[in-house]
């Protein structure tokens, strides 16, 4: 599979903006079948820049908002619209939009969508790539339950690779994409099938744990009623950690919590997660993702360094993956976590770093902020894939 990345930071003339991705696309050559997809600031006037990109791209587009794009030359960008195109003689596309999702529909919705687009393809698929909006209340669907439906209709396990929409932390802007359409509640889905052979790095950049280590014995979805035999709130309290304000993401962005859960196969599976709110009275914790009953939660320790290093491993490992591999990735896609951005501060380009000026060549990078991540982590044992939803995360995707 063929990429190419493609990049402007105009947004208000999109003729403009047009013309300028346009002219990075110098001798490119298209195969038989493509796929774009698209990172673009919160003002941009989507359904405007996709009538006029379809004047010359005949392929389907995906895609959402983000807060701030990664680039494999240019480094980090904190506005404008980035484009990669992926094309391949012997890989097929199908893309779609679920309607608004709430509670009550979302299992039909993501079904219905993703037999549709199967449908479509010549063989089954072997890559999901989705966008979904952000969760602010509990009549949204959370990631979680959105990687865990796909995972029910698909035949077989296949890996999962996306985020939830962001903006300038407005909350208002976030919109997923598909061709000419957008979505603020509703799911981007994608999916590939053919010769695609994915790999996957996900890092949480934890390098130490604070002594905190509790069962989860009352949870539902993503608030915390009980660890071990008090409260989540008098747990906290136990363990003198900050309870004196209701909204506590940013007094625990550097101390994202870790769940840990150990599967009927035998593995181990870990994932981040970042915690939001307390609630005094009923002694309920609030994080931006679930946190089942019987995993159990410890608190991580982050630093700007450690963040730096574990990115900078990250890279070190996929570009190990790929050049050892028979088959030739071209392609790299990446998602970060907005609570990462907030905690690197003025250093915005930490993370980029990593990475800039030493991409293999041929191998093109486009990547972005989320207000949440989906992609697979492998099992410890038997090395089975998990597709899971992160918080704090960076995430890599070779294609």
């Amino acid at each position: 599979m063929e990429s190419i990345v493609l990049y402007t930071e105009e947004i208000d003339d999109l003729d403009e903006a047009v013309g300028e991705l346009f002219a990075g696309l110098g001798d490119f050559k298209f195969k038989k079948n493509s796929l774009g997809i698209i990172f673009a600031e919160g003002d941009t006037d989507y359904p405007a820049l996709h009538a006029l990109l379809s004047e010359k791209l005949h392929c389907p587009i995906i895609g959402c908002t983000a807060l701030a794009m990664l680039n494999g030359v240019l480094g980090y960008r904190g506005t404008g619209i980035s484009l990669l195109l992926l094309t391949a003689d012997d890989c097929f596309f199908s893309a779609g939009m679920t309607d608004d999702l709430t509670m009550d529909n979302y299992r039909e919705e993501i079904a219905s969508v993703y037999e549709d687009l199967a449908a479509r393809l010549p063989s089954e698929p072997k890559l999901v790539i989705s966008f979904g909006g952000m969760v602010s209340d509990d009549n949204d669907v959370s990631g979680d339950k959105v990687i865990r439906r796909i995972d029910e209709i698909a035949k077989t396990k296949i890996p999962i690779f996306g985020s939830l929409s962001s903006d300038g932390f407005d909350y208002t802007k976030y919109r997923g994409f598909v061709d000419g359409a957008e979505t603020r509640h509703g799911q981007v889905i994608a999916l590939v099938s053919g010769n695609v052979n994915p790999k996957f790095v996900t890092i949480n950049s934890i390098d130490s744990r604070a002594n905190f280590s509790y069962e989860v014995t009352e949870a539902h979805g993503n608030k915390v009623v009980r660890l071990g035999t008090r409260s989540f709130v008098e747990t906290l309290e136990h363990e003198d950690m900050a309870i004196d304000k209701t909204d506590v993401l940013a007094d625990y962005l550097l101390s994202p919590f870790v769940l840990t859960r150990t599967l009927p196969s035998g593995d181990s599976i870990e994932v981040a997660r970042n915690l939001a709110t307390l609630n005094h009275e009923t002694g309920v914790g609030s994080f931006l993702g679930e946190v089942p009953e019987g995993a159990i939660l410890g608190v991580g320790m982050i630093s700007r360094v450690s963040v730096e290093n574990s990115v900078n491993n990250a890279f070190e490992k996929i570009f190990a993956d790929i050049s050892t591999d028979k088959e030739k990735y071209h392609t790299l896609l990446c998602i970060s976590c907005c609570a990462r951005f907030l905690a690197m501060a003025s250093d915005t380009a930490a993370e980029t770093k990593a990475y800039l000026g030493k991409l293999p060549e041929g191998v093109s990078l486009i990547g972005m902020y989320g207000y949440g991540e989906y992609s697979p982590v492998y099992g410890d044992k038997t090395k089975e894939i998990y597709n899971l939803f992160h918080n704090f995360t960076f995430t890599i995707m070779a294609i």
